[in-house]
């Protein structure tokens, strides 16, 4: 099962769950888990989920390389860009490839066949193991905008038949939308604020016009009120779990520790928040 840990919002919790989850599933299951840091723009598993790094892939896309020879300055391809990658000027065309999302209709347009393709690179996939736990982490690098390109990639060395977290970007922008696509069950994490409730409501609409199964889990309870409560009750909307505003989280949290390391006793609540996970999905699947 592939299981997106999503959210509104930044800061509410997102990866503490992803990782506090992961960890529980290895302890508590004894089955292999693989863990997907999908926030190419800003990853941070890796801080908490310390391994063996097992290696390091580098993500290319292909952008148009001219051959002056025989390009005519026809500017079909420069038309026929959407991302205005390409700009006539001179002989051939300007390219900026940090605007070229690769697709090739460039060299598909050219009449005079002046165009090839050579490798630009967008960033790198980052592997490592903490015990059972295989951490995929995509970094995009500084400068390019690509994140929904990386995204893609980081899914596509997702090994089937494992059980998979995805930790997804905060909001509901393309990236996030590309590491949502194919979940069999989304997790929104939010907090009991205002602001927490008005990101959750746009995150529900994101989901629901995926068609995914999903439920929340509301962190830092205490903090706020219980409007995300009647909320989720207004809309039929499972809470999957509550989480306390404890000190000591945020004292573990600090240290880049694990909250199920940490303190024990919430080992039996991340338990129970996968148990509940299962259950809403088979509920769905059986409607």
């Amino acid at each position: 099962m592939i299981v997106t840990i999503a959210s509104g919002k930044g800061g509410t919790g997102k990866t503490s769950l992803a990782v506090n989850l992961a960890r529980t599933l290895e302890r508590t299951r004894d089955t292999p888990v693989q863990l997907l840091d999908c926030d190419v723009e800003e990853p941070n598993a890796h801080l908490f989920l310390t391994g063996t790094p097992l290696g390091e892939e580098t993500i290319n896309i292909a952008v148009p390389d001219f051959n002056p020879d025989k390009c005519d300055a026809c500017d079909k391809c420069v038309d026929f860009c959407q991302f205005n990658a390409l700009a006539s000027v001179g002989k051939t065309p300007l390219l900026f490839p940090e605007l070229c999302h690769g697709c090739g209709g460039c060299m598909l347009v050219c009449p005079q066949d002046a165009i090839r393709e050579k490798d630009y690179r967008i960033g790198v996939v980052k592997t490592a193991r903490a015990g059972s736990i295989t951490l995929k982490s995509g970094c995009l690098d500084i400068g390019v905008s690509l994140a929904s390109t990386l995204v893609h990639a980081l899914k596509e060395r997702l090994e089937d038949g494992i059980t998979t977290i995805l930790d997804a970007p905060p909001g509901t922008a393309c990236q996030a939308v590309a590491t949502l696509r194919g979940s069999d069950f989304v997790v929104l994490v939010t907090e009991p604020t205002p602001f927490g409730l008005h990101d959750l409501t746009l995150a529900v609409d994101t989901v629901r016009a995926l068609d995914l199964r999903f439920g929340v889990v509301i962190n830092r309870v205490g903090v706020g009120d219980d409007r995300v409560q009647r909320y989720c009750a207004a809309e039929d909307i499972p809470i999957l779990l509550e989480i306390p505003d404890d000190r000591r989280v945020a004292e573990a949290y600090s240290r880049g520790e694990l909250i199920v390391d940490a303190l024990p006793d919430y080992l039996a609540h991340f338990a129970q928040l996968w148990h509940n996970i299962a259950h809403h999905a088979a509920l769905e699947v059986a409607a």
